[in-house]
């Protein structure tokens, strides 16, 4: 069982930037494919960002590639979404979650293929 909590939400500017922090406790994070999903009010859950147990690997939505970047850090347990020049359809609720994963380059882009999620932290852009 993994432990997730997401922090680093807010309220910010459209243009400005954020950082989201995700924490996992329980087990050892390097063990899962990690992603990020938001969820704005009336809309389905969407796919943001993924990366690799060993995060070689990288993907990102169109809706947001080239302004955001996920990251992680396997020695400090966490993984990160770095955004930049947000915009107001970006406000949303901002999901990680981890996946089971048996491939260090594997990553996933499907909600289904996630076993824990954290609580989620609120990102909210103004005009």
């Amino acid at each position: 069982q993994v432990q997730l909590v997401e922090s680093g939400g807010g309220l910010v500017q459209a243009g400005g930037s954020l950082r989201l922090s995700c924490a996992a406790s329980g087990r050892t994070l390097s063990n899962y494919a990690m992603g990020w999903f938001r969820q704005a009010p009336g809309k389905e859950r969407e796919f943001v960002a993924a990366i690799s147990r060993s995060g070689g690997r990288l993907y990102h939505a169109d809706s947001v590639e080239g302004r955001f970047t996920i990251s992680r850090d396997n020695a400090k347990n966490t993984v990160y979404l770095q955004m930049n020049s947000l915009s107001p359809e970006d406000t949303a609720v901002y999901y990680c979650a981890a996946a089971t994963s048996s491939g260090s380059y594997l990553y996933y882009t499907g909600s289904g293929s996630y076993n824990y999620w954290g609580q989620g932290t609120q990102v909210t852009v103004s005009s």
